[in-house]
């Protein structure tokens, strides 16, 4: 497979970019289902803001992607437990802020937004001993920059602490016309019914599961863009980080 490492049982590596001397860092949590435009959003206020975008949801997917590579069973702890010591996630930033995620050292930031790495990272992101791999490198990127840090318990599991707290959601069809226009635009075969299919399966499955649901933080600011386009959403989200921060 392309996503072996070279040596076995290398471990999680955090991101390569060189810390920030801050006395104090701003977090911001964008919690919210499938398709409901947290990347797209949480980049956009990122880049206005100066901030570091980090996309936890592309570390859970480069994991599905490499158990899926094998022919194993996402969903079997028995099958995804013994790949992790196999795996080496790196997050890294290109100059427009971009990121990239690297997977034993091979740049899987397009792989891993195939439609059927997203149930597989969903099956994955389901397991106890994947979310305790992944927790340390993540609060590890919000302990170093000003970060916007998008995903589905960043709020309620990641970072509890973080200042502010958005859960971002939107109907299930607006949702599904968003990533199907998306993927559509990526050159991908797709048909609407199927990606809708796809929206309210992980919906069920991410907001149902026993270990870190789907949910809004108590503290959280809900956030429908149903009826915005992507502009008005960054423009709200803006407006409460920096009211809330004082920036």
């Amino acid at each position: 497979s392309l996503y072996f490492p070279d040596a076995a049982a290398i471990g999680i590596i955090g991101d390569d970019k060189k810390e920030r001397n801050r006395p104090m860092t701003i977090n911001v949590a964008i919690d919210g289902p499938a398709g409901a435009g947290k990347s797209t959003i949480a980049k956009e206020c990122a880049k206005r803001l100066g901030f570091i975008y980090t996309d936890t949801g592309a570390l859970y997917r480069a994991i599905g992607l490499y158990v899926h590579s094998l022919g194993k069973d996402c969903s079997d702890v028995n099958d995804v437990i013994p790949c992790l010591k196999f795996i080496d996630l790196r997050l890294s930033y290109n100059d427009d802020g971009e990121q990239i995620v690297l997977l034993n050292l091979k740049d899987v930031s397009k792989d891993i937004r195939k439609p059927e790495i997203s149930i597989a990272a969903s099956q994955v992101s389901a397991i106890p001993q994947v979310r305790d791999f992944l927790l340390e490198l993540q609060r590890s990127i919000a302990a170093k920059d000003n970060v916007i840090m998008d995903g589905r318990d960043i709020g309620t599991v990641i970072l509890p602490n973080a200042q502010i707290k958005i859960f971002l959601t939107a109907s299930p069809e607006m949702r599904a016309k968003r990533r199907y226009d998306e993927l559509i635009a990526k050159g991908q075969q797709v048909e609407y019914d199927d990606v809708l299919n796809d929206i309210i399966k992980r919906d069920e499955h991410d907001s149902n599961r026993s270990v870190a649901p789907l949910r809004p933080a108590e503290d959280s600011i809900t956030v429908d863009t149903t009826e915005l386009n992507i502009e008005q959403a960054v423009d709200k989200i803006i407006s409460i980080i920096e009211s809330r921060c004082n920036l």
